[in-house]
């Protein structure tokens, strides 16, 4: 499907300094809001929530509708990928998401590449109906895990403190490992590519857990799969930008943003603008990269953090965002004083 080439999320991805900055938000469908909360009771789970084309939709739209954002991201978890694989998957209220563990490449063997498409058809439904319903200027946000930290979660079981499983297998057993990362590249790539056919005019991969690797593993794992699948999704859809957000890279996010061919850049909240200046922004469009706990705290310290980052990165491509997830804790009249903060905000 053709993207919508003057929308100014767009633009930004294309290299373009935009005033006042496009926005979005991580996780800017979400607790924080009424309306989300209204709709969640309508489902008897997350999964369900996820898999259900109309509630994906419309949690989907409520963010935009109230606040304005440039990007609609879709509604949905990163874990749709193992669930559509075949692993058994729960979330638990206060525990996250539970998974049956793959605790060596047996495991792997009961995955399933072939059933994807159809498990995640209520996936692209959904994406459709949003296509459907944004207008004009709203760009339309497709999303998948990065199949590190995919793997992550579908080796410990769940989120860990030291994700000792995950990084025993694959330094240990490399070849293994790599197999599974193999798979999840694969499925990765249909997931995203299919999400871009119904609709998404730029996705994101999320590469969460993306920091706790030193640098050798952080090219095999994390770098290298992402360039695998930017490269895939580029000979299909040329025109549809790619962002890439391994949280945590530190001195590596140059390196992950020359060797991945990424568009954009998602910056974690640790990234100092004045780096991202300097050394980054010549080579992809940045995002991010607002403390989350600066939308709870709100007030003059939401007003002044919000105009430093628009003066720092606002004279080059630069997509607002923040540096993660929206936090459940956060006022939602906080979000519309940064959507205010934003539309008056100019580039230095």
């Amino acid at each position: 499907m053709p993207i919508g080439q003057n929308k100014p999320l767009v633009r930004a991805l294309a290299g373009e300094s935009i005033t006042p900055p496009p926005w979005w938000l991580m996780r800017q469908a979400g607790r924080y809001l009424p309306e989300y909360r209204a709709t969640r009771v309508k489902a008897n789970d997350f999964v369900e929530m996820c898999l259900t084309p109309a509630i994906a939709a419309e949690l989907t739209l409520q963010p935009v509708r109230r606040y304005r954002m440039d990007g609609a991201i879709l509604f949905s978890d990163i874990l749709m990928l193992p669930y559509a694989l075949g692993q058994a998957l729960t979330f638990r209220e206060r525990e996250g998401p539970i998974l049956e563990p793959i605790e060596n490449h047996a495991g792997i063997g009961r995955l399933k590449l072939g059933q994807i498409m159809s498990h995640l058809e209520p996936v692209f439904d959904a994406v459709r109906r949003v296509a459907e319903a944004l207008d004009t200027r709203t760009t339309l946000i497709g999303f998948a895990g990065s199949p590190w930290t995919v793997a992550t979660y579908m080796v410990e079981g769940r989120t860990s403190r030291e994700f000792r499983q995950v990084k025993s297998w694959a330094y240990r057993d490399a070849k293994g490992f790599g197999a599974l990362i193999d798979l999840l590249v694969e499925g990765t790539v249909d997931f995203l590519a299919a999400q871009m056919a119904a609709g998404a005019e730029v996705v994101q991969l999320f590469d969460s857990w993306a920091g706790i690797l030193p640098e050798p593993a952080f090219g095999r794992w994390v770098i290298e799969p992402t360039r695998r699948i930017v490269a895939a999704l580029k000979r299909r859809f040329p025109d549809h930008p790619i962002i890439g957000f391994p949280r945590g890279a530190g001195l590596l996010y140059e390196r992950y943003i020359t060797e991945t061919g990424i568009d954009g850049v998602g910056l974690d909240t640790m990234v100092p603008a004045g780096y991202a200046r300097a050394q980054l922004q010549q080579l992809a469009t940045i995002q991010g990269n607002l403390d989350p706990v600066l939308l709870i705290a709100g007030g003059a310290a939401l007003e002044t953090a919000v105009k430093e980052l628009c003066r720092m990165l606002g004279g080059g491509p630069f997509v607002f965002n923040l540096g993660h997830g929206v936090l459940p804790e956060t006022p939602p009249e906080n979000v519309e004083t940064l959507a205010t903060l934003l539309a008056g905000s100019n580039a230095a």
